[in-house]
């Protein structure tokens, strides 16, 4: 029988490995080891004098040989910063789980300096380490975390321990004022929600599922054991007040309680939905996400925006609720038409606009949609929108950077009666508005060539017109007193919030829509 894979904690100086180390054994009744801790004792001294006295070489040496011993003994280890530098340590930790402790880099120097660290004297040399090591932490980890310490390893520790018997899934911790949750990508992920271990740390009793039909109808062996199911339309036009009492109803009925939670299961409508739902029903039950389009996968089902429209507007009537676990399994994807993949991938070119770097550059590169082999973007998509939704949870400021492309996108689903554009190829549409009023022209040019690869609309129906979108432009959720501020871009990874445009420039943008320009 194969031995149980370790939870190693990985990071660099500063960034709480050993608190959230021996928070996560005591969470799991297990032995936590600290290799610093076990190399000073093997050694007889401290690791400063020895490194001073014997040089780095040696101490290399040394760590490298224990790094190894502990990781292959088991339980849950944290290793020191330097480790992965090791090729040996990165080949090992491949058969374990590894939780990656983010810490800023000005974060990691202030709290390093000043401790008789021998490699945080220099502040040069300790930029160039950070940045050297960085990739080679997000390559080893499963688990990537926004910080160590105390709380979030004893937060973590059921999900890193059902993540051991399923080397498939990755996991990113997101965490923000009002709570925090993992966001699990790859197959099977939704098995992780009927881990005894993972319920009791939720205290969730039993699980409601409200299901796509059609989703339900592929895809049932990727919901979790549910009470009952309660199906319902994944179309925009059923995102309605009255479906959502429909559904409140029908939870009520089968005898939902308080100490119960909701699964949604199916695309955005569906998650916004169920949301909703979640956080009304008995003023709030827990909710977990189980995305199972692209746009929900890599956008839509995390941060805890849930909600209904209205005739007036989309996403008029809502609340924030956090979900208690996002669960997507790209396996999901297989199924959907090319039409509904290519609409979903429009959020994919929009996170990449906003993180910019070797992501913009990989959403830019895909010529074909390939559902098997999204994995590795939806993570990183769901990495991207959890870092800008723990920095501003409630919409005050940068997290508006998401709404890239959805203010005229908005308005043109509502200007065609929700039933003319799929949501992603209206927002495809307002990527291009919005990069005119960013007068990025050559970037726009960029993104019009990946949509028309994509086979997504670059120009409007000529039924729809210039003053009925601009009508529902005015009706923006986000207009405040002070007016409407857009969100523009200078280029990838570049992007302004809260932008003050001319109207007649957003008519302009508009217009070149209707024309195809």
């Amino acid at each position: 029988m194969a031995a149980i894979a370790a939870i190693v904690f990985v990071g660099f100086m500063g960034a709480g490995k050993s608190e959230a180390t021996r928070a996560t054994a005591d969470a799991l009744g297990e032995e936590a080891v600290d290799a610093d801790e076990e190399i000073e004792r093997e050694l007889g001294e401290p690791i400063a004098s020895y490194f001073e006295r014997e040089g780095e070489a040696a101490f290399r040496d040394h760590e490298e040989r224990l790094a190894l011993e502990l990781v292959e003994r088991g339980g849950v280890v944290s290793l020191g910063g330097g480790a992965v530098e090791s090729e040996r340590v990165r080949d090992a930790l491949r058969r374990h789980v590894v939780a990656w402790c983010r810490v800023d880099e000005d974060v990691a120097w202030e709290r390093s300096r000043d401790t008789g660290r021998p490699l945080a004297v220099d502040r040069d040399e300790f930029g160039r380490r950070f940045a050297r090591r960085e990739p080679l932490y997000d390559a080893a980890a499963r688990a990537v975390l926004p910080e160590g310490g105390r709380a979030v390893g004893r937060a973590i520790a059921p999900w890193l321990d059902a993540l051991r018997s399923r080397p498939e899934l990755r996991m990113a911790w997101a965490s923000s004022s009002s709570g925090s949750y993992p966001a699990i990508v790859g197959p099977g992920a939704g098995e992780v929600l009927d881990s005894p271990e993972v319920a009791g740390a939720l205290g969730v009793s039993r699980w409601f599922a409200i299901a796509d039909t059609v989703a339900l109808g592929e895809h049932r062996n990727l919901l979790p054991q549910s009470e009952a199911v309660v199906e319902v339309e994944g179309a925009e036009e059923h995102k309605t007040l009255a479906e959502a009492e429909r559904l409140l109803r029908e939870l009520a009925a089968a005898g939902a309680r308080r100490d119960d939670g909701v699964i949604a299961f199916g695309g955005g409508v569906v998650g916004d939905l169920a949301g909703f739902c979640a956080a009304s029903y008995q003023r709030g039950v827990a909710l977990a996400q189980i995305p199972t389009t692209l746009v929900a996968q890599v956008d839509s089902a995390y941060g805890g925006k849930t909600g209904v429209d209205l005739p007036e507007a989309k996403n008029y009537v809502g609340a924030y609720h956090m979900p208690a676990a996002v669960l997507a399994d790209p396996g999901a994807l297989t199924t959907l038409p090319g039409a509904e993949l290519a609409a979903g991938f429009v959020e994919v070119v929009k996170t990449g606009l906003i993180a910019g770097g070797e992501l913009w550059e990989r959403v830019a590169a895909v010529d074909v949609l390939d559902p098997s082999a999204l994995a590795d973007v939806v993570f990183a998509c769901a990495r991207t929108k959890i870092d800008i939704v723990a920095a501003d949870e409630r919409d005050r400021g940068g997290r508006a950077a998401l709404n890239l492309g959805h203010t005229v996108g908005h308005a043109i689903e509502a200007a065609s009666g929700y039933d003319r554009y799929r949501h992603g190829e209206a927002v495809g549409l307002g990527l291009l508005a919005a990069l005119r009023l960013s007068d990025a022209d050559e970037l726009r040019e960029s993104v019009r060539g990946i949509l028309e690869r994509h086979g997504l609309p670059t120009a409007l129906e000529p039924e729809i017109a210039t003053d009925e979108v601009l009508a529902a432009v005015e009706l923006d959720k986000k207009r405040t007193a002070d007016g409407l501020g857009f969100v523009l871009v200078e280029r990838p990874g570049e992007v302004r919030v809260g932008a003050r445009v001319d109207p007649d420039a957003v008519r302009a943008a508009v217009d070149e829509l209707r024309t195809g320009g």
